[in-house]
């Protein structure tokens, strides 16, 4: 380099420059171009060589990890290097050597900054593609320790700057805690919620969640160190901190997701008047439902057993046991949704009577759906209760429904 350095002074002082005058000039851009050539050669042949030993390799994982962008991120600190580190060569004056040196080591931790970003994102896109951390919210931890890299590095440029220690700067920085807790209050509540919702798998992306508090009523599509983004199902987007999903309340469908089925728990008001024992013609018709034909011989059976071991009188209908229009009509619910194939078996499935109100006696039908996903579900709703509907008066049963305008107008006309 030297040897270099003397011919092309030689050049200089024969075309009329002094020698002092020259040297520095001519050392300082030797330096300049050989940093330049060095980034070409990086970026040109080392990178290129890297970046096809990596795509000979079966693994996914270095493809992301020794992505362009990183490493060439990479490479830009080679010139800055070679420049800090001959730049004494070429400039002898110590005050302006020490702040030509300070600026070329403060662009040096810049890129580096840069570089390690950038490496740490790809290594979230990585195990951010894998099954087991999918659902994970790991882009807040990732955005948590980006800030904790700038605010370290932006540290180390300053005291850089005002030649001081870094250690001086932090010391200074304890005494104003309070206010910077105040600035980055909702980073720090955000970093905190965001260790509390993934240790105690309280969220994950993809889930359903409900908070209706905040009009949130969807799936969660991503979960930040700042915000839970929430799509809502008219597709509208809801952003929530995440330090409010852990000190209120919130409702997760993830287990009813996981489970074997989603629960389907609705009533119908079935009009008291319409309530009554079953004669043996209707006993008859009964049996040739193919849902009802052996619980009412079985039912039938045990009640004639009982009034006869117990002598009633079967001319009153108050004496004895009797089966009623209302419970034959409970029982074929009991075993038709037993009989539906989208009706989950080993989960609970029952048919029960609630408290009667002046609005007649409510029939709730309580089962869980196989079929979880929104719409299909709420079809097999709506085809469970028009069935219901449409048999309820085979059992002389009515449906208990306020008057209408109609209603009283048809009244009228018949008075």
């Amino acid at each position: 380099m030297n040897g270099l350095i003397e011919k092309i002074n030689q050049w200089f002082v024969s075309w009329g420059f002094a020698e002092h005058e020259a040297r520095p000039i001519i050392t300082l851009a030797v330096i300049i171009g050989l940093a330049l050539l060095a980034d070409v050669i990086c970026r040109h042949v080392i990178l290129r060589f890297v970046a096809k030993l990596v795509k000979r390799t079966k693994a996914t994982w270095d493809d992301i990890v020794f992505d362009k962008r990183v490493m060439t991120y990479l490479s830009h600190i080679v010139p800055p290097v070679l420049i800090y580190v001959f730049m004494p060569l070429a400039i002898t004056a110590p005050d302006t050597l020490d702040f030509l040196r300070r600026i070329c080591l403060i662009y040096i931790i810049a890129v580096f900054l840069r570089f390690i970003s950038a490496f740490m994102a790809a290594i979230y896109h990585v195990y951010s593609e894998q099954t087991r951390f999918r659902d994970r919210p790991l882009k807040g931890l990732l955005q948590t320790a980006q800030v904790i890299l700038f605010f370290i590095g932006g540290i180390v440029i300053i005291s850089i700057l005002i030649n001081k220690s870094p250690i001086v700067l932090l010391t200074g920085l304890g005494a104003s805690a309070a206010i910077l807790m105040l600035v980055f209050k909702d980073s720090i509540m955000g970093f905190v919620s965001g260790i509390q919702l993934s240790a105690n798998n309280m969220l994950r992306v993809g889930d359903w969640i409900s908070m209706p508090k905040y009009g949130a009523d969807g799936t969660v599509i991503e979960v930040t160190l700042n915000t839970v983004k929430v799509r809502n199902w008219d597709n509208t987007i809801i952003t929530i901190p995440p330090y409010l999903l852990v000190s209120d309340s919130f409702q997760n469908w993830r287990g009813m997701q996981d489970s074997g089925g989603r629960r389907v728990k609705r009533s119908i008001n079935i009009d008291m008047n319409s309530v009554r024992f079953c004669t043996p013609e209707m006993l008859a018709k009964y049996k040739k439902i193919r849902l009802l034909k052996e619980y009412v011989e079985e039912t039938e059976k045990v009640v004639t057993e009982y009034n006869e071991e117990h002598h009633i009188d079967n001319s009153v209908l108050v004496n004895g046991r009797r089966q009623t229009n209302l419970g034959v009509f409970r029982a074929y619910l009991t075993n038709y949704l037993r009989s539906l194939p989208a009706v989950n078996k080993d989960l609970t499935c029952m048919v029960r009577y609630l408290q009667t109100t002046e609005q007649g006696i409510p029939v709730e039908l309580y089962f869980f759906s196989s079929v979880k996903e929104w719409v299909p579900y709420e079809g097999i709703q709506a085809d469970v209760f028009d069935h219901v509907l449409a048999i309820i008066p085979e059992f002389g049963l009515r449906v208990f429904q306020n008057p209408s305008g109609d209603d009283f107008r048809n009244w009228e006309r018949k008075n």
